[in-house]
């Protein structure tokens, strides 16, 4: 079972509801890495400095407001705790608001309010009597550090706890020109209307969000099982192939050990990590002076 995002209580007057928040969507997106068409291998991003060119530690960056282009302040990490809002577990309901007021742009997270326990009886009040009055309540939350505004609403038998949009984060309608609504303006004949509403009708019918797939997602992914089966996969390199037998195999090991590292989720220091590698393996008789080729497989190591 997926671990609650947030647990405290969901408050509305003097009433406390202990809830846990779960998330309400699901990622499905198909994910690229970006490789280099010469070798395909993956493509890395790093903190540059623009004037140096050098990599810039995450110990050295802070964090700047650009007042002007080119100009910046600089903030302390004191700095922003100071105007984070202080960290609570509440929902904090605040009002009570028809449940068509709000505009669909408003709109923008959804989340499941999961009940505590022995918290059956406050959850199911607060749910049956938004559903008998048609309201939903308008609410404020501190999820990590930042605060939300959001809305809390009955949907079956959960209550749903959605994340709202601030009316400065929304671009005004009047921004842009838009067709009036007087019909007579445009000529438009009472017989194209009402065949108009004809065809809405013929096409009428129930939300079954079932019904509903991403056509997209599906053809790409077929797309890449073909790809897969007629060109094959990239994988890594294999050394019995690429490497000479001049060459040091100590690149082998090395990258056996981070594939372990990466899998276990643990850091081994390198250095340690190859001396024990290198002292299991056969003592080599002395190598031959070693070509070009052995030369560049060793820089690349």
């Amino acid at each position: 079972m997926a671990r609650p995002i947030w647990s405290g209580t969901l408050s509305f007057g003097l009433l406390n509801v202990p809830v846990s928040l779960m998330s309400g969507e699901r990622r499905v997106d198909l994910h690229f890495r970006m490789l280099d068409s010469r070798n395909n291998a993956r493509i890395r991003y790093e903190r540059i400095n623009a004037e140096t060119g050098a990599e810039v530690p995450w110990k050295d960056i802070v964090k700047a407001f650009e007042y002007d282009k080119g100009s910046y302040v600089v903030l302390e990490p004191e700095d922003i705790k100071s105007a984070a809002p202080e960290t609570h577990g509440s929902i904090d309901v605040e009002a009570f608001v028809d449940a068509d007021a709000i505009a669909p742009q408003f709109f923008e997270k959804p989340y499941f309010l999961v009940p505590g326990k022995k918290a059956e009886k406050g959850y199911v009040l607060l749910r049956e009597t938004l559903r008998k009055t048609k309201r939903i309540g308008i609410a404020r939350v501190v999820i990590r550090t930042r605060e939300y505004l959001c809305a809390v609403m009955p949907q079956g038998d959960a209550l749903l706890m959605d994340l709202l949009r601030y009316p400065q984060e929304l671009v005004d309608a009047d921004d842009y020109t838009f067709p009036s609504s007087r019909i007579g303006d445009y000529r438009i004949s009472k017989a194209e209307l009402a065949m108009a509403e004809q065809l809405i009708e013929s096409m009428s019918g129930e939300w079954k969000p079932g019904d509903y797939k991403d056509e997209f997602r599906a053809r790409l992914t077929k797309v890449i099982e073909k790809r897969m089966k007629t060109k094959g996969v990239v994988k890594a390199i294999d050394e019995d192939e690429s490497t000479p037998e001049s060459a040091s195999t100590n690149v082998v090991d090395f990258m056996s050990l981070l594939q372990k590292s990466l899998a276990t989720h643990k850091r081994t220091p390198a250095k340690k990590a190859v001396d024990k590698v290198v002292a299991k393996k056969p003592a080599r008789k002395p190598a031959k002076k070693p070509s070009a080729l052995t030369k560049k497989a060793r820089k690349r190591a």
